[in-house]
């Protein structure tokens, strides 16, 4: 089969790799039907993940249909549509009993990082009973693509952890698809201010289609803030980028008694000012997707209240994921949220 390999620092390449089978009882196998490429993507090639080792097939987000299953597997059979989730759960290790499965002892987040991922024509699922999802009918399969990964990441990292609430005020800083995500589903909450922070003027305009009241650039974002809260800063401010300056920035902004929800995938170190929050009551949490959300994010996008299919700006074919990941790389030249890459 033919797979996107990452062979170490900026260095991908498309390369001829054997099928996958089952390895394990609980396994099964999936021959993508639609996949694509995630900012912790991109943090790999830039060699930010050091248990992604040169030589694994990349990517964690894709849909497809059942190709094999191991002999454990009874919930799914060959010829099923499936939804893969970006975790894989055993869903009987003492983490997966916590809801905490994205430290689940035989999987957690595994593909496209210790083991070969989404970004091929087939891959191995471990743990298939509990990280796969079936796609209803009628459901736009690359719409469901955005629920591997970037709808519960957003949701659960960014909104549930960052404690939103009805009436609350919330600060997102960074507009790229997760942020956006963490924008569509904080509004579930009914949160009566929500702004979006990034540099990209084009994403700022996309974030106020989908629901943000108002939009600033970082360099203005700390007056906007006070401006809007009587300079209390927001109960929420939403790390969605994964640099140092944009958590520093969150710092500024949040009110006391608030809670700093980080989501950005971190490669470098990043200070906390205590000097200036020991006294504030402030909350900061950080968090790696447990995907426990994505049976309810699915019904919601089956019944057509989750705006996903907007997410997506790009199309390639499988042969041009190079030109795919070019395109990423350059989201605000390009104007790119998310990519499909049809296998």
């Amino acid at each position: 089969m033919k797979a996107l390999v990452y062979n170490g620092a900026n260095s991908l390449a498309l390369e001829e790799r054997p099928k996958p089978s089952p390895a394990k009882a609980t396994d099964a196998v999936v021959k993508l039907t639609y996949s694509t490429i995630c900012g912790t993507d991109l943090h790999i090639t830039k060699g930010d993940v050091p248990t992604c080792k040169p030589g694994t097939i990349l990517g964690h987000e894709g849909v497809g249909i059942i190709e094999d299953v191991g002999a454990g597997v009874g919930s799914f059979k060959k010829g099923d549509s499936v939804l893969i989730s970006c975790i894989s759960a055993c869903g009987t290790c003492e983490y997966c009993r916590k809801g905490m499965t994205s430290h689940c002892v035989s999987g957690g987040w595994v593909l496209g990082n210790k083991i070969d991922g989404t970004q091929a024509e087939f891959v191995r699922i471990p743990n298939a009973e509990s990280s796969l999802y079936k796609i209803p009918k009628g459901v736009d399969p690359k719409a469901m693509v955005m629920l591997s990964d970037i709808l519960p990441t957003g949701f659960e990292c960014g909104v549930l952890n960052g404690k939103v609430e009805p009436g609350s005020s919330v600060v997102i800083v960074g507009s790229g698809p997760v942020g956006l995500a963490a924008l569509i589903t904080a509004q579930l909450y009914s949160p009566s201010l929500l702004i979006m922070v990034d540099t990209d003027e084009n994403r700022l305009k996309v974030a106020k289609q989908f629901g943000a009241h108002y939009t600033t650039t970082p360099d203005k974002a700390e007056g906007l803030v006070k401006e809007l809260t009587d300079s209390k800063g927001c109960d929420t401010v939403i790390e969605a980028v994964g640099v140092p300056a944009a958590f520093h920035q969150c710092q500024e902004l949040v009110a006391p008694g608030g809670t700093i929800a980080n989501v950005g995938v971190h490669g470098v170190k990043a200070d906390i000012y205590l000097e200036k929050l020991w006294d504030r009551n402030i909350s900061i949490t950080t968090r790696l997707v447990d995907a426990t959300t994505t049976p309810m994010l699915l019904k919601l996008l089956a019944a057509h209240n989750l705006p996903a299919e907007r997410l997506i700006t790009h199309s390639f074919r499988f042969a041009d994921m190079l030109n795919a990941y070019s395109t990423f790389k350059a989201a605000a030249e390009n104007k790119a949220l998310k990519v499909i890459i049809e296998m």
